[in-house]
């Protein structure tokens, strides 16, 4: 059987080939469209058109989640020319979906009918939300708008792949190979992995590349400055126009930014940003402008007494004249261990991967009263490691993959994505699964992985992802874990998880010094909470910067005018940044998020979750950080609903209250605690 057909359990990676993947889905969209047409004859109840329906779109999204996540662990030429063949015909299915104008008549005529008030609050909410997404996707337009508004899906989704293509190869076509005299600075299992990486290259000294694990230590630590610059200036003008011109994004964000805009203007929207906050917490691109710049007016003072203080520590102590954007993380390294007696390195040695992770799942375990433990499954790398979360009475609330490691097959950063959503079908409850990925160092030699403390945010973060998947209740596929859920809110679980980085209570149960084994000093742990707030005026501008220049970019920016994405960029910069990059900085072309990624007019929501996940993360600091009521409210009003209801609800279920913007502006030392 095609391993892609089979639904009967978890992926078999091992046995997947690219050839797979044209038969499987060509099967698969052809029994969705035969669902698709029985739906709009059968009668208008949720068993006779929902559930049958569902059952097909949930096996093509199954099957062709494997695709795309192996595509983003596991990239192969084979395997991206299977993935870009058949992409245009997933792109076609759904977009004919969201077009289908007797489909969207089936929803209205069952919200009409007195069954409606009959159903649950969660299935009345997914026939709202989805006659929403049927008029969001077209359903009302007329035949010849909808034809166009078809060929930009298409055109969208082959840009949007094509744009993260390019990024991950302009990544991968970089890397330099150094003398010893070069690296000097450079943490020692940074070197070792430097000179193993040389080794496999068949190239003597150490070999440095713009991957994560590589490139981060080098800005941060190396003493060769020229080093610095050379890495930044490859890093900041990936995928743009100094590269090979096939891998150039520059066209795609001028191309995606217009098909956006046409788009909106089809559905009778302004702009693509009103499209886009259409099914967000946020109201308004009126709204989330004045709630950054309110944020940034509060931040302005602490980025500029950073960005002082570093300079001027850069003259006096580094002899750097004129700071540029290559010594910035140099020279706040430093600054910082001069200032607080340590190091990111110095902390980094007490953080090893298996202490970490029994730390991640004992905070999981006594928050949520479940038991996490390894487990076995088909992988698709050897690097991979399985588990399954049961809660106190022994069943099986779901399982979850853990990929850690950097490679040069994977795509950057850290994310969590869906394998299986929970969902009741009949007598069968199926359990969710989730994959989470990270780029983080590799273990070299005998020694452990070993993780900054920076990592281990990340890796919260990821699993607060993962726990708002795993730890639903809800049995509707549409609302189970993260569905239906407004962007803006999704990331409320993930950040609120960080927080439990920076507790005593915590880091001393998954500390381990990886030479002498003793946990980590209460002495360090009190000077990396001093630290803590370290810079974080200048954090906040950098975040608020790219989420004003997304939200204006689909608002108020129209690339025919003669204007380009990175001149944008640039004005956004004079209003907001007080550290400003060198004129050859290309960030747009590797901003993935909002071009290749599905943050388009979202970017604000890392600083609006954050604002509710700082409020929430309160009510556990005034009950006690690891109180098991406290999780069990938080499980049962933030993670169990899944998007059953509005994200506000949620959490005024939780707090009590509204959040308020200053628990964010204490927790980042910007008022008084």
């Amino acid at each position: 059987m095609n391993p892609l057909l089979d639904f009967g359990g978890l992926p078999r990676f091992p046995e997947f080939r690219p050839e797979h993947v044209a038969p499987a889905l060509d099967a698969l969209l052809a029994e969705g469209r035969a669902s698709v047409a029985a739906a709009t004859q059968a009668a208008a109840t949720w068993e006779a058109f929902i559930a049958p329906l569902d059952d097909a779109k949930e096996r093509i999204a199954r099957a062709w989640g494997q695709v795309e996540h192996l595509h983003a662990v596991l990239d192969s030429p084979e395997l991206r020319e299977a993935y870009n063949a058949n992409l245009p015909k997933l792109t076609e299915f759904w977009t004919e979906l969201g077009l289908n104008h007797a489909l969207f008549e089936k929803y209205r005529e069952l919200g009409a009918c007195a069954g409606f008030a009959a159903l649950s609050p969660a299935r009345k909410r997914i026939v709202e939300n989805a006659l929403r997404d049927f008029r969001l996707s077209g359903a009302e337009l007329p035949q010849d708008k909808k034809t166009r508004f078809a060929e930009i899906d298409q055109e969208l989704s082959k840009l949007g792949a094509k744009f993260s293509e390019n990024l991950l190869d302009a990544t991968n076509a970089f890397s330099i190979v150094v003398e010893q005299s070069r690296t000097s600075g450079i943490p020692g299992d940074v070197l070792a992995a430097a000179r193993e990486a040389a080794q496999k290259a068949g190239r003597p000294g150490w070999k440095f590349t713009l991957l994560a694990p590589s490139y981060g230590p080098v800005m941060k630590y190396a003493e060769d400055r020229a080093l610095r610059e050379e890495l930044y200036r490859e890093s900041a003008t990936r995928a743009a126009e100094f590269g090979k011109p096939e891998w150039d994004n520059t066209p795609l964000i001028a191309s995606i930014v217009t098909l956006r805009k046409e788009q909106a203007a089809l559905l009778g929207y302004r702009n693509y940003a009103e499209v886009s906050l259409v099914p967000k917490m946020a109201q308004s691109t009126a709204q989330v402008l004045a709630f950054l710049e309110d944020l940034a007016l509060r931040a302005r003072p602490f980025a500029e007494r950073d960005a002082d203080a570093l300079r001027r520590f850069a003259r006096s102590e580094l002899g750097i004249d004129n700071l540029e954007s290559w010594d910035v993380a140099f020279a706040s390294e430093k600054l910082r261990t001069r200032h607080y007696a340590f190091s990111d390195e110095e902390v980094k040695q007490y953080f090893p991967e298996d202490v970490v992770m029994a730390g991640l799942v004992r905070v999981a375990e006594t928050l949520y009263e479940i038991r996490i433990s390894p487990s076995s499954a088909p992988l698709w790398h050897e690097d991979v490691r399985f588990f399954e979360i049961r809660d106190a009475g022994g069943t099986r609330v779901g399982q979850f993959y853990v990929d850690l490691y950097a490679r040069e097959t994977k795509r950057g950063g850290a994310w969590m994505d869906s394998a299986i959503s929970r969902r009741r079908k009949g007598r069968l409850l199926q359990t969710p699964v989730a994959y989470l990925n990270c780029n983080f160092s590799r273990p070299v030699g005998n020694k452990p992985a070993l993780f900054t403390h920076d990592e281990v945010l990340t890796l919260f973060h990821e699993f607060g992802h993962g726990l708002h998947h795993l730890l639903t209740r809800m049995e509707d596929l549409a609302v189970s874990g993260m569905g239906n859920v407004e962007w803006d809110a999704v990331e409320l679980p993930s950040q609120f998880m960080e927080n439990f980085c920076w507790e005593w209570d915590v880091l001393r149960h998954m500390s381990r010094q990886v030479e002498s084994g003793e946990t980590l000093p209460r002495e360090l742990f009190d000077k990396m909470i001093a630290a803590k707030n370290f810079q974080s005026g200048l954090d906040m501008l950098r975040q608020i910067e790219f989420a004003v220049f997304d939200m204006r970019l689909h608002s108020d920016f129209d690339p025919a005018a003669g204007r380009s994405a990175l001149q944008l960029l640039e004005e956004v910069r004079s209003r907001v940044a007080v550290l400003k990059p060198p004129a050859y900085n290309r960030f747009p072309n590797s901003f993935g998020h909002i071009f290749g990624g599905g943050y388009a007019a979202g970017y604000y929501s890392y600083k609006w979750a954050e604002v509710l996940s700082a409020d929430a993360y309160g009510f556990f600091e005034e009950r006690g950080i690891l109180d098991a009521s406290a999780g069990r409210r938080f499980r049962d009003e933030i993670l169990a609903v899944g998007g059953s209801r509005p994200a506000a609800e949620s959490f005024r279920a939780f707090r009590g209250r509204d959040p308020s913007v200053d628990a964010l502006l204490r927790r980042s030392g910007m008022i008084a605690a």
